[in-house]
């Protein structure tokens, strides 16, 4: 099939290439940047060169590549996480809110028949079961908070994958990323906090997080251009696992100290109530769905595995 892929230069585009090309697609990538471009080449993809935001651009990038599945893999997040800066994830928002729409019309009037988009696994509300299902509830988050942007954009995005008329909307709520390119990596800012001490347990750890090699992240997405009925799917690993037990065991694994442990109350005050709450009352994903309907598995069942063969 003629693929499309929005983002191919981030994280999970560039590990999405390769599977894409070896099993036959004819493959488009856009990046803003020309290095990125060039190992688009290599993956054997067709690199573009645009900035998205350009609605106009976009659309002639669209039309000419005439795509039958369209891949939106597009973020613009900051180089490290800061909770307490509103305007530190407003581009990815943006994207999302604003760009995947537009994207997503667009491919419908190319005649595209299929659109994945990339939405994530931990904005499930944080009350109820500790894993959840993809037809669980989601945060709801005061919209004057650094995070206030992120739910109303997610929504706008999946909205516009599942209802735009003439297309099979797939949507992948990704778990945490770890592998090449991510902030767990070892040139990533969680990798560097951790080795320096400085990404603490906060108060009970008991906050469940959710991860994915990203690897794991572009087989799941292979598996979604090729098969599977529209809808949501989480994309994680088998094994949600509190703070209190993955960061340790990740500190030991790229042979930092143990993590320091520090109240909630002065979390909140140095990172904000966001990144508090996550450590405190994050909710986990379950994959059963993306395993059952779209045949998929990971490499790395758990975090535990993947942490040590591929960060270790």
């Amino acid at each position: 099939m003629r693929v499309l892929v929005a983002g191919a230069g981030g994280a999970v585009g560039r590990q999405l290439l390769p599977p894409l090309v070896r099993a036959g697609h004819q493959v488009t990538g856009t990046t803003r940047f020309q290095s990125r471009a060039e190992e688009i080449r290599d993956a054997g993809a067709e690199p573009v060169i645009v900035d998205v935001t350009e609605l106009a651009a976009l659309r002639e990038v669209v039309t000419a590549a005439r795509p039958e599945v369209v891949v939106n893999e597009l973020t613009s997040l900051p180089e490290a996480l800061n909770y307490r800066d509103k305007e530190a994830l407003e581009p990815t928002n943006r994207l999302r809110r604003e760009v995947g729409p537009e994207l997503a019309l667009m491919a419908a009037e190319v005649g595209a028949r299929r659109l994945v988009v990339q939405s994530v696994a931990f904005f499930y509300a944080p009350t109820g079961p500790p894993v959840k299902a993809e037809e669980d509830p989601l945060v709801e988050v005061p919209q004057d908070s650094p995070m206030g942007g992120g739910p109303p954009a997610l929504q706008a995005l999946e909205e516009s994958a599942l209802g735009t008329r003439g297309l099979d909307g797939l949507v992948l709520r990704y778990g945490y990323f770890y592998g090449p390119g991510t902030y767990f990596a070892p040139d990533g800012s969680s990798f560097r906090r951790v080795r320096r001490r400085r990404f603490p347990i906060v108060g009970n750890g008991r906050g469940i997080f959710s991860f994915i090699h990203v690897e794991d992240a572009a087989a799941a997405t292979l598996a979604a251009v090729e098969r599977g009925a529209p809808g949501i799917y989480n994309i994680t690993d088998d094994e949600p696992a509190p703070m209190n037990e993955w960061l340790p065991f990740y500190a030991e694994a790229i042979g930092a100290k143990p993590p320091l442990r520090v109240p909630s109350w002065l979390a909140q005050v140095v990172a904000g109530e966001e990144a508090a709450s996550l450590a405190t009352r994050l909710r986990g994903a379950s994959n059963a769905k993306a395993k059952r309907e779209l045949g998929w598995a990971p490499r790395y069942p758990s975090w535990r595995q993947g942490f040590r063969e591929a960060l270790g």
